[in-house]
């Protein structure tokens, strides 16, 4: 609007061509003390109107003096106040007003509105000089400079400035509203007189008339309101340390607090139940201060979970985790638990959530990040998502995190949401971000002002939760409105996954967070089903406190810079320690919970043997999971309490001898990335077959057996390059290193394309966002393929056969060994490689003989179909997809999964599945994943779908290795005759826990937060399609009680009938009490 640019012009002045520059890393006192400066060049300006320099952390020096005109373009600026509007992007900032340090700042407090004078008078001289450092990782900027003339906020006749952006704001709104509207506006602007601008006295009269003429607007402008929240987003690591987080949460809250003492109306949120527990542990006063401000009703916890996690990798059960220790401790502390799930900056949201959410007591979902799209924009403000089993959560999409109170910007998101909701009612959230700050004294200073405006919204400052309850109490469409929706029509439904375009490669980066991260979880999962097995038998003491502190340490650790790898190194070296302490006690809560339960296993007779002096040592191999399975156990030799350069299998249960076989060569899954790999030995482990019933422990006993004496051979066999076992056949190129066929022998043809298994590498340069994102254009810069070094049998045993294939691919290597397994279906391709690449992403291909147009894909606690061939710009724009645990490519009739341990990243084509191995960024951190990774993938070919072929029951037990305890040798322990407490029958095998169906998954059995005596078990139906969930325990008869995540009950009475009907997809939590334990 030419009329509000010309007003505007009267008392606002860019400064941005005056400023001196200089590059040399001065001293402020060397800057400051002299009046060099004004030798200095003009600093040039680029296309942008800033004023760019080198990345690198590189200084810049601006300088230049500020003088009070007699008037500005004929407006007279006596009596005005006068501050200095600048907007930076640097990594550090400092500002000086006539040698005076006046302000810091940094990448996130990266704009400010100085007051140079409170009343200014013509003449008056300021000196400013800004010291800037650029960013490491990308040129810094000043991008706005300008000096504001401002009249006070209590004088009757505001300044042109303001009344331009009065005119803005109207415009804006009836252009999107109302655009009869526009006519009155040009009407009342018409008769405005220019000429009388140099005497202000008459110009401000002018003024006054335009205002008092499109006072008939002001009705229609209040009509509208805007809900303000205080907010301070603050990432708890990202370019800063822990450390550094709980400095800038101090510094924002102690602000918080003391603005409110001035200005009472401020409200404020803050979301992460974990930062709040530090502050309660190390600031105990502060942390009374937020307690108190909260019953007031002056401050909200706005939270849902413990951190604001990473949600597309986590598992399951962890997100459940996030929302039960956020909402406990946000009901125990705050008196109430959030009825918000405050998710602004995480990076895509996964199908189940909705479902999780609304369990753990969430009425709302909130999030931002979704206007960060890369290719589609998001068509909804306001809309219910409908999760994966049917249930909905009202989603709100976010203003802009970080704001300030700028009319212009505020209007355009309000006139936009109107537009597209039908709602008056907006909500905005004044605050510095990121890296804390909240709101500032000019923000609220700004926020009054415009709150007694008649040409701006009504103004006022709630919580975001009461925001959305008027929403859905009275949904009442402002009348004004030319595309609102009628106050009663339903919301837009969104039933898909909330797939943000952008930040792909989060799924991959940084691998040894995703490698702690499934390890930690299946560890913590584990251990408190075991201990829980102990403690019904009275035979383990549970430590809960030891668990929760566990399981917190690596819900932090989820947050959404730390596991997606996308922060300093700093952060990992803490991260790493945290993620230890826990796999630490995790494990050591599991070993021990095992130990004390086969110790007072009874055990059946062990076998006879040639000689009484002939040792004989029980080994009882336990199962995590609720289904009975059959897997080869690997038992490292160095365990066993007696030595024998081999040892026989005897299974009690069956009376007979177990195939077995000896190994050279450990896995490698406890090894870390970064570290090197486990280097193969003499005969280190025994290998053995093993049915183990759900939720139980199989015995058996180990005989020295001087007839197996050394590892299966190495020789290439007759076949050639080929595995087989009676399941699949698989056959190697011995040119490539790459799989040259795979044949599922129940159907007639090969499942793969020559390659499968490449390795393909490409250029992933060019990015602003190095470690979040894949380049959009990495297909078109492919590398050269890997250089075949050599190709060696390594295992031909019974149980076990195995291929070891070494390449090269630049400065990298590769050693990857085909492992095929007899009882199992699918064949191993375990991996270690040396990763030495700057910049390049890394995939392995599996093109097939098969043609579909979905793919599917586990996500926390189910499943989703993605097209392959996608139409749709929205789909297209999932070039790059995260899955937990498997991925599938099958046409009904046959297909072929791929089996992951903590690689997530796919993508897709209608006939070929191909998985992200490894990325390498050089920021944040220069050298991410450079060195030495050790992981394994699984090609599972099968007939039918995922779901005949059971494809998430291979996953998880891929995922999920037997567990053996060995007990003394018979000959000194007590065990196999009976034990204190034992049943009367000595069990070879036993199951503790099943639930009745082979379509649910136990996702978790502990102890319950609030009973001493009760346990919580919470399952899911993994493949969709319904099922009875019928819960069996080895003792009596418990009571069962439906609960929600929190734990809290959802039925009025216990029932003592187990049975439980699962709907689809459906999330179920029980309360399992009256368990007496015994053997």
């Amino acid at each position: 609007m030419a009329t509000a640019t010309r007003l505007k012009a009267l008392t606002q002045r860019s400064q941005q061509d005056q400023w001196h520059y200089c590059n040399e890393a001065y001293s402020a006192l060397t800057v400051l003390d002299n009046q060099a400066w004004q030798q200095w060049p003009i600093a040039p300006l680029n296309e942008q109107g800033h004023i760019a320099w080198s990345k690198g952390q590189q200084s810049l020096w601006l300088c230049q003096p500020f003088t009070v005109p007699q008037a500005l373009n004929g407006f007279s600026l006596e009596g005005l106040s006068l501050r200095l509007g600048l907007t930076w992007w640097a990594a550090a900032a400092k500002i000086y007003v006539n040698g005076d340090a006046v302000q810091e700042g940094d990448l996130f407090d990266c704009l400010t509105r100085i007051v140079l004078s409170d009343r200014v008078t013509p003449g008056d001289t300021f000196t400013v000089a800004l010291h800037l450092i650029s960013p490491g990782h990308d040129d810094g900027a000043l991008v706005r400079s300008e000096v504001i003339y401002e009249a006070a906020a209590s004088n009757p006749f505001p300044e042109p400035g303001f009344v331009a952006d009065e005119l803005t704001v109207l415009k804006i709104y009836a252009e999107q509203l109302a655009p009869d509207k526009l006519k009155e506006i040009a009407a009342a602007i018409a008769p405005l007189e220019w000429a009388t601008v140099p005497q202000r006295d008459r110009f401000q009269a002018e003024l006054t008339a335009l205002r008092q003429r499109l006072l008939p607007l002001s009705d229609w402008m209040k009509q509208r309101q805007i809900a303000c929240v205080g907010h301070a987003h603050l990432d708890l690591a990202w370019l800063w340390p822990v450390e550094e987080t709980w400095q800038a949460a101090e510094r924002t809250f102690e602000s918080v607090l003391s603005l409110q003492e001035t200005f009472p109306e401020l409200t404020y949120t803050h979301s992460s139940p974990a930062l709040f527990e530090w502050l309660e542990t190390h600031q105990p006063a502060l942390f009374h201060q937020v307690v108190e401000a909260v019953k007031a009703g002056d401050w909200a916890i706005d939270a849902g979970l413990w951190v604001e996690p990473e949600l597309n990798i986590i598992g399951g059960e962890s997100l459940a985790r996030q929302i039960l220790y956020g909402q406990r401790y946000s009901q125990s502390r705050f008196g109430q638990p959030s009825a918000i799930a405050w998710l602004p900056d995480s990076f895509g949201f996964s199908w189940q959530l909705p479902q999780l959410l609304r369990q753990g007591s969430i009425q709302y979902f909130a999030t931002q990040k979704l206007r960060w799209n890369d290719t589609t924009t998001f068509p909804y403000s306001l809309f219910r998502w409908e999760g994966l089993d049917g249930t909905q959560i009202l989603s709100l999409t976010l203003p802009p995190i970080g704001s300030d109170i700028v009319p212009e910007q505020m209007a355009t998101h309000g006139a936009e949401w109107e537009a597209q909701t039908g709602f008056s009612e907006m909500l905005w959230l004044p605050g510095m971000g990121d890296h804390g700050g909240g709101p500032t004294r000019d923000m609220l200073e700004k926020a009054r002002r415009w709150a007694n405006s008649p040409f701006f919204p009504q103004l006022q400052f709630t919580s975001a939760v009461e925001h959305l309850n008027r929403l859905t109490a009275a949904p009442v469409p402002a009348p004004s409105s030319q595309t609102a929706a009628a106050s009663n029509s339903p919301l837009p439904i969104w039933r898909d996954e909330l797939y943000l375009e952008l930040h792909r490669g989060c799924y991959t980066t940084h691998a040894d967070q995703k490698w702690f991260n499934r390890h930690c979880e299946q560890a913590l999962v584990e251990a408190e089903l075991f201990a829980s097995l102990g403690a019904i038998q009275e035979v383990f003491d549970y430590p809960q406190a030891a668990l929760e502190t566990a399981w917190k340490q690596v819900l932090f650790n989820q947050f959404h810079d730390i596991l997606p790898g996308t922060a300093i190194p700093a952060v990992f070296v803490t991260a790493n320690q945290a993620w230890q302490a826990a796999h630490d006690t995790a494990c050591t809560v599991r070993t021990e919970a095992l130990q004390a339960i086969a110790r007072y296993t009874p055990l059946p007779p062990p076998p006879q043997t040639p000689s009484p002096q002939t040792p004989v040592i029980p080994l009882l191999v336990f199962n995590s999971l609720n289904w009975e399975r059959t897997d080869l156990i690997e038992v490292a030799l160095a365990s066993l309490p007696l030595e024998a350069q081999a040892w026989g299998v005897f299974d009690p249960e069956t009376e007979s001898w177990v195939p077995s076989q000896l190994s050279s060569y450990p896995h490698q899954r406890e090894t870390l990335p970064g570290d090197p790999p486990r280097p193969p030995g003499a005969a280190t482990q025994l290998l053995f077959l093993a049915k183990v019933p759900s939720v139980g422990y199989r015995v058996f006993w180990l005989i020295p057996d001087p007839e197996q004496t050394a590892p299966a051979g190495s020789s290439t066999p007759a076949t050639g390059w080929q595995l087989e076992n009676d399941f699949l056949r698989a056959t190697l190129d011995p040119t490539t290193g790459d799989l040259a066929e795979l044949w599922e022998k129940s159907m007639p043809a090969n499942l793969v394309r020559s390659p499968a298994n490449q390795l393909q590498a490409f250029q992933d340069a060019g990015q602003y966002w190095d470690a979040w994102d894949i380049a959009p254009d990495y297909a078109d810069h492919p590398l050269p393929p890997p250089q075949l070094q050599s190709i060696t049998w390594l295992e031909q045993g019974p149980l076990r056969q195995r291929v070891r294939v070494v390449r090269t691919l630049g400065a990298s290597t590769f050693q990857q060994d085909y492992v095929l397994d007899q009882p199992l279906p699918y064949l191993k391709v375990e991996t270690v490689a040396d990763w030495q690449a700057s910049q390049v992403v890394l995939k392995a291909a599996f093109p097939l003989t098969i043609e579909a147009d979905q793919a599917t894909f586990e996500i926390p606690f189910g499943a989703i179909a993605r097209p392959t061939n996608p139409t749709d710009p929205h789909e297209q724009a999932k070039w790059e997809v995260p899955a937990l645990r498997w991925a599938d490519l099958s046409d009904g009739q046959r297909g072929l999964s791929v089996l992951t341990d903590y690689k997530h990243g796919f993508d897709t084509q209608p006939q070929q599945l191909r998985l992200t191995l490894l990325k390498a960024p050089i920021w944040p951190d220069p050298t991410a994943d450079r060195g030495y990774h050790a992981f394994t993938y699984a090609l599972y070919p099968h007939p039918g779908t995922w779901r005949d072929s059971k494809t998430p029951h291979q996953a998880i037990a891929f995922n999920t290795p037997f567990h053996a305890v060995c007990l003394p040798p018979a000959a000194e322990t007590e065990n196999w005759v009976g034990a204190k407490n034992s049943l009367s029958r000595q069990k070879s095998c036993a199951s503790f826990l099943s639930l009745g169906s082979d379509t649910v998954h136990l996702a978790a059995f502990k102890l319950s937060e609030e009973a001493p005596d009760a346990y919580i078990l919470r399952c899911w139906d993994m493949y969709g399609q319904g099922t009875t969930l019928d819960v069996v325990t080895l003792w009596g008869a418990p009571t069962y009680q439906r609960t929600d995540l929190l734990e809290i009950d959802l039925l009025e009475t216990e029932c003592a009938a187990p049975i439980e009907q699962l709907a689809p997809w459906q999330i179920a939590t029980l309360r399992v009490s009256a368990l007496v334990g015994e053997f």
